[in-house]
């Protein structure tokens, strides 16, 4: 571990090793957003703008990360976003986050549609497990769904709102993502000169939604793909939540929440976690980065539900950012995907032991014991220190 992190001691390291270790088509499916990649860069730019005041004199500490969420205490206030097709980008990817999050006890969280199954998955994360639900049509699908990953040990629910539809993802387009792929002379040239990649590929099997075979033919990946298209998503409103509520009896985290709006009503509703996210910028490109928006949802929620956030965050100072800015909880996607791109099964832990000392290191420069203290580091009016405009309340906000 020390080796690694003297050679890989950012997330940025990481990803440009995996540039270079996975095919093409796999990195532009795993760092591409949609449309010109404007929101994939405001989720990063905003985020580095937020600045944080230190406050000194404090004596001798030791930084306290272990944090409480619906009743689990975890021994880091973040955790491992759900990623779709994960075994495109490295394989079983999922397997190697789940065992990491298991050992360090921290929550991973498996996808509708990762390349996984359920009843795989949660043993491995013991415990650790947050199952994201892409909302079936099909209510008996969803309910068969529910039962399976609450059996398979999942604790926590994220329902995904933001994913009306399908997004454009040029990027991915232009480099040849599709499922079932199509074997072209430049897609073999491309796995050939990614070799790790390629045998660990054919170990493992080519990437299937091993999720949810059960309720279509695995092997023909067409019809697979046109059950997602037509049978996952688009389908989300409080009338299918409540359905969603009477079948899962862990907490429900409404995942995608953007707008002012949208909280008040998910509070209304009831939620037990507000999910502050754009989903990466891989699904608009023109929506504000999520940062943005968090201090002004985190003053409607004002303390009646935890807000777990994600998108754009690369380090542990981020992950400060997040905190301090409303924030109980944060989720991290691409990072970890860099890193077990990168080194494979050493991949997780490492990522996981990066934002761990970069967030224990922040909390000592800004002079915070705890993860609670990070809501002190702002300026003198209590504002978080944003540009301004991104302060200036909004119409929806008055």
């Amino acid at each position: 571990m020390s080796q690694l992190l003297d050679h890989y001691p950012s997330i940025e390291d990481l990803r440009r090793r995996a540039r270079g270790r996975i095919p093409f088509f796999s990195w532009e499916y795993l760092d591409s957003g949609t449309g010109r990649d404007d929101g994939t860069q405001r989720n990063t730019d905003a985020m580095r703008q937020v600045t944080l005041t230190p406050r000194f004199m404090r004596g001798q500490f030791e930084p306290v990360t272990k944090t409480e969420l619906f009743g689990q205490t975890y021994d880091a206030p973040f955790g491992v976003a759900p990623v779709g097709l994960t075994g495109l980008m490295w394989p079983e990817a999922e397997n190697i986050l789940a065992k990491a999050a298991g050992r360090l006890r921290i929550p991973y969280s498996l996808s509708t549609v990762a390349t996984q199954a359920p009843e795989t998955i949660g043993p491995l994360a013991k415990g650790m497990g947050w199952f994201q639900l892409y909302p079936p049509r099909d209510p008996g699908i969803r309910r068969d769904l529910l039962a399976r990953a609450k059996a398979a040990g999942f604790t926590t629910l994220l329902v995904t709102a933001d994913v009306p539809t399908g997004s454009t993802r040029e990027r991915q387009r232009r480099a040849g993502v599709t499922v079932p792929p199509r074997m072209t002379p430049l897609m073999i040239w491309r796995c050939a000169i990614r070799p790790w990649w390629s045998l660990s590929t054919l170990a493992a099997g080519t990437p299937r939604f091993r999720g949810i075979e059960k309720y279509v033919d695995g092997k023909d990946l067409q019809n697979m793909t046109a059950f997602i298209g037509r049978g996952l998503g688009g389908t989300l409103d409080w009338n299918y939540l409540e359905d969603v509520r009477k079948e899962w009896d862990g907490p429900i985290v409404i995942k995608g929440i953007m707008s002012v709006a949208d909280t008040r009503d998910a509070l209304s509703f009831g939620a037990d976690g507000i999910g502050v996210s754009n989903h990466g910028a891989r699904q608009c490109d023109g929506t504000p980065a999520a940062i943005e928006v968090l201090p002004r949802i985190a003053e409607v929620v004002d303390g009646r539900a935890p807000i777990i956030f994600d998108s754009g965050i690369r380090t542990g100072l981020d992950i400060a950012r997040a905190l301090a800015l409303g924030a109980d909880f944060v989720l991290c996607g691409r990072a970890f995907m860099y890193g077990v791109a990168a080194l494979g099964p050493r991949g997780g832990e490492h990522v996981a032991q990066l934002l761990l000392n970069d967030l224990k290191n922040n909390m000592s420069q800004l002079g915070c014991r705890t993860v609670q203290d990070l809501r002190d580091t702002v300026d003198d009016r209590g504002q978080p220190v944003l540009p301004m405009a991104t302060l200036a309340p909004t119409k929806e906000a008055i």
